[in-house]
C-alpha cells in the first residue's frame, strides 16, 4: 500500500471536533486609554526579495551546480568512409589513463594522457589495400584479399600511409627524405597510431584489461593463440569493440609510431605524447595488440612490446606485424566523410 494514502491515527477525530466552533468568550469593556493604530503597510523589501527567491526555488528544485562533473562527456564515435573507400572511425579527443598496475614493468606507471581527435582505421590494412597503392605484398598468406597484410617492415608502413594520402590528395605526414622518414602530426595525411593514440582506441572508454570485460570474451574478439589455428584470418570477423573497431586485439600485431622505451611511462608528457627520441642504433619501434599466435596477456589493453623494424632486413620474416591507419581531420571533413550514402554497412 502507498504510504500516502495510509489512515493517520486521530484524523477523523480531529476533523468532527473542528467543525464545531468553539464558544468566544465575553468581551470586558474596561475604561483604558485609546492606543491609535498604523494601518498595515507592505512588508519591507528585504522580506520581499526573500519570499521571492523562496517561491522561485521551491517551484524549480534546486539550483544548478556551478561544479564541473568528475567524469568526462562520453565520447560519441562516428563511422565514416574516406575518398578512397576505406572504412573508419572518427573518435574526438578525450582523456584517459594510460598504462596499468597489473601488468608487465613496462606499463607503469598508469598516468593520464589527453590525445586529441582523430580517424582510425576500422580493421587492418588488407592486401587489397596495400597493393592499391602499386606496392609489393610481402605477405607469407596471400590466398584471401581481406587477410591483413604482415610481413610489413616499418617503413613499409609509412609508406604506404604517404601512398594512401596522394591517392585522395592529401599532403603526407612522413618526410620521404630523412632517415625515419620523420612525422609531421600537422598534416593531415595517413601516419601510424602514435602508442597513446592506440591504446585509446583499445579502451574504448573503459579502464580494465579488456574493453569487453574479462578475458574468458577474448575468444569471441580476437583471432589470437587459442582461436587462429596458428594463422590470421580476414578482417572483420570477429566482433568489434564498443567504437566499432575491428581486431585491434590478436590477427596481427599493430606497428605504431613511437620509439619503445620500457621506462618512458615515467616521463611521458600528459597531452598527445609521441614517444621518446629516437636512439640512433639498435631501434625497437612499439607494436601492440598481440596477434594470431600470442596469448590472451599480450592482448591486454595496455600490453606493450618492441620489434625491431626490419627496415634493414632483406629476409624480414616476422609474419605477426601489420598496421592501421590514422589521420587528423577538421569537423567539415568529417561531416562530409559520413553524409548520406557515405556510412558503411
Amino acid at each position: 500500500m502507498n504510504r500516502d494514502h495510509l489512515p493517520i491515527p486521530g484524523l477523523r477525530q480531529t476533523l468532527t471536533r473542528s467543525r464545531i466552533a468553539p464558544a468566544r468568550p465575553p468581551v470586558l469593556h474596561t475604561p483604558s486609554r485609546r492606543v491609535r493604530t498604523r494601518p498595515p503597510g507592505p512588508p519591507p523589501p528585504r522580506l520581499l526579495a526573500l519570499a521571492l527567491a523562496s517561491l522561485l526555488l521551491s517551484g524549480c528544485g534546486p539550483a544548478p551546480s556551478t561544479t564541473p562533473s568528475p567524469h568526462p562527456a562520453p565520447v560519441t564515435p562516428r563511422d565514416v568512409v574516406t575518398a578512397s573507400g576505406i572504412a573508419m572511425v572518427s573518435l574526438p579527443g578525450g582523456t584517459f589513463t594510460m598504462g596499468s598496475t597489473r601488468g608487465h614493468p613496462d606499463e607503469s606507471p598508469p598516468h593520464t594522457v589527453r590525445v586529441s581527435a582523430f580517424l582510425i582505421d576500422k580493421c587492418e590494412v588488407t592486401h587489397t589495400q596495400f597493393t592499391r597503392v602499386q606496392l609489393p605484398n610481402p605477405s607469407r598468406w596471400q590466398d584471401h584479399r581481406d587477410r591483413p597484410v604482415e610481413r610489413v617492415r616499418w617503413l613499409d608502413a609509412k609508406q604506404y600511409c604517404n601512398e594512401r594520402s596522394r591517392l585522395e590528395g592529401l599532403k603526407p605526414c612522413y618526410d620521404e627524405t630523412t632517415r625515419d622518414w620523420d612525422c609531421d602530426y600537422t598534416a593531415p595525411g595517413y601516419r601510424l597510431p602514435t602508442e597513446a593514440e592506440w591504446e585509446y582506441a583499445a579502451r574504448a572508454g573503459t579502464g580494465g584489461d579488456f574493453e569487453f570485460g574479462a578475458a574468458s570474451q577474448l575468444r569471441f574478439h580476437a583471432w589470437f593463440k587459442d582461436t587462429s589455428d596458428q594463422k590470421t584470418h580476414p578482417v572483420g570477423r570477429k566482433r568489434p569493440n564498443r567504437w566499432g573497431i575491428h581486431d585491434l586485439l590478436g590477427n596481427v600485431s599493430e606497428w605504431c609510431e613511437d620509439v619503445y622505451d620500457p621506462a618512458y611511462y615515467t616521463r611521458s608528457p600528459a597531452s598527445n605524447p609521441t614517444g621518446p627520441q629516437n636512439p640512433g642504433n639498435d631501434v625497437r619501434r612499439v607494436i601492440r595488440g598481440g596477434s594470431w599466435r600470442s596469448g590472451a596477456d599480450a592482448c591486454r589493453a595496455s600490453a606493450r612490446q618492441g620489434e625491431k623494424t626490419g627496415d634493414s632486413d632483406a629476409c624480414f620474416a616476422t609474419d605477426h606485424c601489420g598496421f592501421r591507419c590514422v589521420r587528423r581531420a577538421t569537423p567539415e571533413e568529417i561531416n562530409a566523410l559520413s553524409g548520406p550514402g557515405r556510412l558503411t554497412p
